[in-house]
């Protein structure tokens, strides 16, 4: 017998599962639908919180090598041990799951187990194993099955030598020379993992620069730092072939010799995760790239059918689809849900980590937008000298004409943590002077916020 609810999520990650908690606080009777084990997605299994356990971690080991000796700090040879960092890393993955599921019960969400199929017509089966499939039926269904990693033709991974970000996560031993294809956010914070491991790491990028869609001021300051650091970036490289025989991997680049490697990390994107949906079956469509197309309520061409987070597109952050799977719901439950498109925050957690919230530079005047910008030094930071970490800067753009701001980027440390304050000020369309106006403790790291701010109006203090 189908069982019948107000809402089925198909998919427990951020979006997902946020999503039918939501759900149920509105008193919708709520399911999620999960294939794997555990809960939270590529984000908590294979994604955002092992890589910053693995982040945190091995910032720890630089530390002791690089920054204790010079405080007066004097320790003996910080040793690693691999297996036990990755059980720590596991552990932190493990304790969230337990968190999730916890919060599932709490509000009364069913959890079923397998791969869920649009059936159409408000139905969905569910396949686990041999078991024989449920069929559950729902007047509202929520597609959040999120994104997997990309590869292109000659660069396969192989589960081995050659691997996605999920192999990068979990390697049983250290590479002595490790290249990444791709110098995203991905290749660049999983490359700095292994690199302060003891990997000598080599970045190919087809671009003629890294981190594509980031601010160029920022980006070109984040290669000198990570290049100091000891990675290699080698840009405006084609790669055609990527071959392993179990033991070495050999990368064919156009026009270059080839090269030698323990093992390859290839970080080229991401693609839409909707392998055996159903969705041709429901009526719900997709574009050329295979995302799903919603219309601003997030209602796909499938009457009752939904879809948010990586699966429909935009930047694919946990934080975005956990924002889209509450307007969502909110929409269904009451008609009204919203998000700010704008206001939206990235991060990138290399050290010095980036951190960015609405406009950059390079679009506004490609849009011949008129801007002010204004620009502070963490070198000028009395906290930062002090914490000995004064790479990097903090830049606001405002509009020539209202000041209203339109974009904040920040490199240096805790740049994630600092970025919460612009996207707040952005969010209540404050100008830079709003900011600059704003007394901000000292000494913190933030008041850079506030002299970038007043730099936007050439008044800044300390510089």
């Amino acid at each position: 017998m189908s069982e019948t609810y107000d809402l089925i999520v198909i998919g427990a990650g951020p979006g997902g599962y946020v999503a039918a908690i939501r759900g149920a606080q509105l008193g919708l009777k709520c399911a999620v639908i999960e294939r794997e084990q555990k809960l939270g997605g590529t984000c908590l299994r294979v994604g955002c919180i092992p890589s910053k356990a693995l982040l945190e971690t091995t910032e720890l080991l630089e530390q002791s090598q690089h920054s204790f000796a010079e405080r007066g700090l004097i320790a003996g040879e910080v040793k690693v041990d691999l297996p036990q960092m990755m059980a720590h890393k596991d552990g932190v993955v493990a304790q969230l799951d337990g968190g999730i599921q916890g919060l599932l019960k709490k509000h009364k969400i069913d959890r079923h187990f397998g791969h869920g199929c649009l059936l159409g017509g408000g139905k969905v089966e569910v396949a686990s194993g041999d078991a024989e499939p449920v069929q559950l039926k729902a007047k509202h269904i929520l597609i959040a099955t999120g994104s997997v990693s990309s590869s292109f033709p000659g660069m396969e991974p192989d589960g081995d030598r050659i691997g996605t970000s999920t192999e990068a996560l979990a390697w049983p031993d250290i590479p002595e020379h490790l290249v990444v294809i791709g110098a995203g956010v991905i290749g660049l914070e999983l490359g700095t993992v292994w690199r302060r491991l003891g990997s000598r790491v080599t970045v190919l990028e087809y671009l003629p620069r890294i981190l594509p869609g980031t601010d160029s001021q920022v980006a070109k300051e984040a290669q000198k730092i990570l290049q100091k650091q000891g990675m290699d970036f080698q840009l405006g490289t084609k790669v055609q072939k990527v071959t392993s025989d179990g033991k070495t991997c050999l990368i064919e680049v156009e026009g270059r010799d080839a090269i030698s490697c323990d093992r390859v990390l290839i970080a080229v994107g991401r693609r839409p995760c909707t392998d055996n949906l159903g969705l041709k079956r429901a009526g719900v469509g997709t574009d050329q790239r295979g995302f799903i197309q919603v219309n601003s309520s997030y209602q796909t061409t499938a009457s009752g059918v939904y879809a948010i987070g990586d699966v429909i597109g935009g930047a694919m952050l946990a934080h975005k689809a956990e924002e889209e799977g509450i307007a969502c719901v909110e929409k269904i439950a009451t008609g009204h849900g919203h998000i700010n498109y704008g206001t939206i925050p990235g991060v990138i957690y290399t050290a010095p980590e980036i951190a960015s919230v609405g406009e950059t530079e390079d679009a506004l005047k490609e849009r011949g937008h008129k801007i002010k910008v204004g620009r502070f030094s963490f070198a000028a930071n009395g906290r930062a000298r002090a914490a000995g970490h004064t790479e990097g800067f903090v830049k606001v753009i405002a509009d020539a004409e209202s000041d209203r701001v339109l974009g904040v980027h920040i490199i240096g440390a805790h740049a994630g943590e600092l970025i919460a304050e612009a996207a707040v000020a952005m969010e209540f369309g404050a100008s830079s002077e709003d900011i600059a106006r704003c007394c901000h403790a000292h000494p913190t790291l933030a008041e850079a916020i506030k002299e970038a701010a007043m730099a936007v109006e050439r008044r800044a203090i300390h510089s």
